[in-house]
């Protein structure tokens, strides 16, 4: 017998009264299907009713490997509310580390969508763990395949109602995979009260925030679902009854197309993705859709030169902050009394910073003796947190996991300094950080100065080997206009001039380039500008 007043926190309790509340509201995948939320909970019951019937048990992995579509999302609340652990693969990962990832995982059931099985197939005799395989296309029509034993996805979703069990929240609902840019990617698991909790901290802090996302908002988010639960946008969307519209494979033309037609007001993705849509060629035909557009900004730094061109077409985007490892949600640039009492420039400024924290978010900037930096807007230091939804640690890694919970809390590896006001910017990753003559120089702030000059498309900075200095910075740009390097220093000596930066910030040396390698998450890969440097 339960205890009197017991609750489990996990996902069949916070989305128990969703299906009846919002019945109406839809789900739309593309131009290709749209369903209510009764019909999406009636085949999340089915999915799970399906799975149990294969041979799928409380506890099981079962992976996902798709674009950003319907089935994906039926997937998210199948899987972990019915006890079974939701592993969501990397599909920008070379075909070793997905292996890697999978076994490591040990993933026993596949969601994966045709056109992803070419690959599996050509090294079918490595996945020999693998119990089942769930297979669909984008048209529900028959999918032949050397994977065995196979079944089709809408034959499995046709199956009787299932019955959700009232889990114990500290049952694991989910696990990824980092994105890999250092080694091996590692493990991050993560508990129904662990999503339960990050999505209420999720709808509080978007609430709140300058872009004050209602109701009346349509959904069209750009974070991959593979990655950190797409920010948990999915679950929070849905608590709140928002019209949710998924992409598909990410292309500007489709993007721009659902933007129109779905009247998309939020959105959330990393800087390269916004600037892949402002970049389109015929971005001036879907102007007037623009206005009113609001978006979050994670994984990276906004760069203000990005946020501006931005503002310039209506569109008002923000900062936040997280991790893999907090699931991931730390801060967002949410105006606290300090900053809603000014004027609108001070507000834009301190919106496309790393925000301050959300509720139930305990975080602090400190020094190497875990000792808090002054908040002078100077001091660096290095971002360490407690939160009721992170990850306990590294799967089967007991070493990396005491390394990131060292003096129990959980240490991001991000250099940031604290503003008098609360505010928080992030100046560089600690792997990142030039570090010259015994100082760090701040990549992420020289990087904000660039974009915000004419021309420059996307930017990144590293640190390039000195004999005299340890490392000197070294910049990428991707022009968007004709520039010449002696237009870069201008522009940068300007920033001297005014105090923005320090004289010996300015790079050494600038480069211009046709794009910037990204990591599988869409950031700026800078481990390959190093070997490009080489």
């Amino acid at each position: 017998m339960p205890e009197k007043n017991s609750f489990n926190l996990n996902l069949r309790n916070l989305f128990i009264n969703t299906a009846k509340n919002f019945s109406d509201t839809e789900i739309v995948y593309r131009n290709k299907r749209r369903m209510t939320y009764s019909k999406f909970f009636q085949r999340v019951n089915g999915l799970a009713a399906g799975l149990k019937s294969i041979g799928v048990k409380e506890g099981d992995t079962v992976a996902v490997i798709d674009w950003d579509t319907d089935k994906y999302m039926e997937a998210y609340y199948a899987v972990p509310m019915m006890g079974a652990i939701l592993h969501t693969v990397n599909i920008r990962y070379p075909p070793e580390l997905i292996y890697y990832s999978m076994n490591h995982a040990e993933d026993k059931y596949v969601i994966v969508r045709d056109e992803f099985l070419p690959i599996l197939e050509k090294n079918k005799q490595m996945f020999d763990f693998i119990k089942g395989w769930i297979v669909y296309n984008d048209d529900n029509g028959t999918v032949s395949t050397q994977m065995a034993p196979n079944y089709h996805y809408e034959d499995i979703v046709k199956n009787e109602k299932f019955e959700f069990p009232d889990l114990d929240e500290n049952t694991t609902a989910t696990i990824f995979y980092t994105s890999g840019t250092t080694g091996f990617p590692k493990g991050v698991t993560f508990t129904q009260r662990n999503l339960v909790m990050h999505t209420l901290a999720l709808a509080n802090g978007v609430q709140f925030s300058p872009i004050n996302v209602g109701r009346s908002d349509n959904f069209m988010i750009l974070v991959p679902m593979f990655h950190v639960h797409s920010w948990g946008i999915p679950y929070m969307g849905l608590l709140n009854g928002n019209k949710y519209v998924l992409p598909g494979r990410y292309e500007v033309g489709t993007i721009l197309e659902l933007l129109k037609n779905e009247n998309i007001k939020f959105s959330a993705m990393v800087p390269s993705i916004l600037y892949m849509v402002l970049s389109a060629p015929n971005l001036e035909e879907y102007r007037e859709y623009l206005k009113g557009w609001r978006i979050i900004i994670g994984g990276a730094a906004l760069p203000k030169g990005l946020a501006m061109k931005a503002r310039s077409l209506g569109i008002t985007a923000i900062g936040a902050y997280g991790l893999s490892e907090t699931a991931p949600l730390l801060t967002i640039a949410m105006y606290n009394d300090s900053i809603s009492r000014a004027d609108d420039e001070t507000k834009f400024n301190f919106s496309i910073t790393t925000g301050i924290p959300v509720p139930m978010v305990n975080l602090k900037v400190v020094d190497q003796n875990m000792v808090d930096v002054p908040a002078d807007a100077k001091t660096v230091g290095e971002i360490v947190v407690r939160s009721p939804w992170l990850t306990k640690g590294y799967f089967k890694d007991p070493q990396k996991t005491e390394e990131l919970w060292k003096g129990g809390w959980l240490h991001t590896g991000d250099l940031a300094v604290i503003h008098p006001n609360g505010y928080i910017s992030i100046v560089d990753r600690e792997k990142d950080a030039v570090k010259s003559g015994g100082e760090f120089i701040p990549s992420l702030v020289l990087e904000n100065a660039l974009s915000e000059m004419k021309g420059v498309g996307e930017v990144a900075v590293i640190g390039k080997p000195h004999e005299k200095w340890g490392e000197r910075p070294v910049a990428f740009i991707v022009k968007n206009e004709p520039i010449k390097e002696s237009d870069v220093y201008e522009h940068l000596n300007k920033y001297v001039d005014v105090g923005r930066i320090q004289k010996w910030w300015v790079p050494d040396e600038i480069y211009f380039i046709d794009s910037i390698p990204k990591t599988s998450t869409g950031k700026s890969d800078k481990k390959e500008l190093r070997k490009m440097l080489k």
